[in-house]
């Protein structure tokens, strides 16, 4: 397995300017090292090379859900959240666009990955691209992402990328003396399409406004009347 790779600080281009777009990495990998997390980085390295050839500077943040688990599970039951967990939400609720892998467990996305993104706000998502990526042990796991992530974020209301990429274990290959086997390739070129295609659609859209992480959004009243009314 390979490191997670330095994307470096945020460029020295202002984030703000309409040239950049802001990109989250979201990886539900458990292990360390993840397969969920490589295929991630892949996928949001291919996306911010096509940006940069479009001349758009990408800004990228990962967020490693593993990291962030027990703060995660305290946020489920407790409205109180912590500082690094709500700067991981701020970061994702304010993506130009996003990249999100999770390992698949019993047909299905990891409890985690889902426990993470029903903290996210019903409505930050709206029209943001998204592109879905899955790991499992075997390709019969492939359509996982199709019957359980897309229904995930296209309640979400985001803008669900048809392009997907799902890696099983023997999709990865050996690397031997710095190339690819004949098995690594064909992923890769999976990788580098969905790339292209987040990028061509985030670079279409109008950067998204950006507030500092951490700020606190304003506390939503609900009055007793309304609760008795379900409103």
């Amino acid at each position: 397995m390979e490191d997670t790779p330095d994307f470096g600080s945020p460029t020295a281009t202002d984030p703000f300017t309409p040239q950049a777009r802001h990109l989250v990495v979201v990886s539900g990998g458990l292990g360390d090292p993840s397969s969920s997390l490589m295929l991630a980085n892949r996928m949001a390295t291919a996306a911010a090379d096509h940006l940069s050839a479009e001349g758009i500077v990408p800004e990228i943040h990962v967020v490693e859900l593993r990291l962030l688990a027990t703060e995660i599970a305290e946020a489920t039951v407790n409205p109180s959240r912590s500082a690094t967990l709500q700067a991981a939400l701020d970061q994702v609720e304010q993506a130009d666009g996003i990249v999100t892998v999770s390992p698949t467990f019993k047909a299905s996305y990891s409890g985690l990955f889902k426990a993470f993104w029903d903290l996210v706000d019903n409505d930050a998502l709206r029209g943001v691209p998204v592109l879905l990526g899955a790991t499992g042990g075997t390709p019969r796991h492939s359509l996982m992402i199709d019957s359980a992530m897309r229904p995930l974020f296209s309640y979400l209301r985001s803008k669900v990328l048809s392009s997907s990429v799902f890696a099983a274990s023997d999709d990865w290959g050996e690397v031997t003396g710095g190339q690819e086997s004949a098995r690594t390739t064909p992923l890769q070129h999976r990788i580098d399409a969905a790339g292209e295609d987040l990028a061509s659609v985030v670079g279409r859209l109008p950067a998204r406004p950006r507030r500092a992480t951490g700020e606190a959004k304003p506390l939503e009243v609900i009055s007793f009347d309304q609760l008795l009314r379900g409103n």
